[in-house]
């Protein structure tokens, strides 16, 4: 892990070690707390080769890190959706990561992102995925991406923004060479801070690792915020954390140099 990405969890840690500790969805008297990490990678012909490769490589480099995200009493799970012409979960359920092993994947097909939102949709709820017995933190979603949706990306992004899991969750999205659209990619984060890009192979298995980590750090930290004249709901909190990711993340790529002055697709 760089210094700066170093700096920028400590610097995290100091943030939410000055808020009272509570939960974000204002609930009490249970002592373990649940944090699902959802990934959403496309896996579509475009990605073959050097970035496909790259991906598996640090995400298995990835998961040993995440192990260590978070506090004691909160239990972290993993849950893989890839999509290209058929969507699918790399296991039927979240996965405790303790006993998550990643399965390499391999790309082919089109890009059904849409479809994926729907998916998520559907999953993401106290009747499939996330119907962990403890409190649950809102989940963490990270968008994975090399090219432009193949089917209608707006009905399943709808149809994701309906749900209450995914308002709440801290969401990021990493476009991957020329042909990603950060602009699509804001459409899925709200906001632009929390959107990046790879230009090359080392970028993309640096920039996997900066936002997992990041976000799976400030989505597991519990806090309430409050002003002089009233506490602040969990609505506020959302904001609150979801501004700080994209803080943190935008830092930490302007600290490593990271810039669109380098070639396309350079390194694939």
């Amino acid at each position: 892990m760089s210094e700066a990405m170093e700096n920028a969890m400590a610097n995290n840690d100091m943030l939410l070690d000055e808020l009272d500790d509570d939960d974000p969805l204002n609930a009490t008297g249970v002592s373990r707390k649940s944090l699902v990490i959802f990934f959403l990678i496309d896996t579509s012909g475009s990605m073959k080769g050097t970035k496909m490769g790259e991906l598996n490589t640090v995400m298995e480099e990835l998961i040993p890190e995440i192990r260590r995200v978070g506090e004691a009493d909160t239990d972290v799970k993993v849950a893989v959706l890839t999509f290209s012409s058929r969507v699918m979960w790399m296991y039927s359920e979240p996965i405790a990561i303790e006993d998550f092993e990643w399965t390499r994947l391999r790309a082919d097909g089109v890009t059904s992102m849409g479809a994926a939102f729907k998916e998520l949709s559907i999953r993401m709820s106290r009747n499939s995925f996330l119907n962990s017995p403890t409190l649950s933190f809102a989940p963490v979603i990270f968008l994975m991406t090399d090219g432009y949706p193949s089917d209608d990306y707006k009905a399943g992004l709808e149809a994701l923004q309906k749900n209450t899991w995914y308002k709440y969750g801290l969401k990021t999205a990493l476009g991957i060479g020329k042909e990603a659209n950060d602009d699509m990619l804001a459409e899925f984060t709200g906001s632009r801070d929390t959107v990046v890009h790879a230009y090359s192979g080392g970028q993309l298995a640096h920039l996997i690792k900066i936002i997992a980590v990041t976000s799976s750090q400030i989505g597991s930290k519990s806090m309430t915020l409050a002003d002089s004249d009233h506490e602040l709901g969990m609505e506020d909190v959302y904001e609150a954390k979801q501004k700080m990711l994209g803080q943190q993340i935008q830092e930490i790529v302007k600290s490593e140099g990271f810039d669109n002055t380098i070639p396309f697709d350079t390194g694939w």
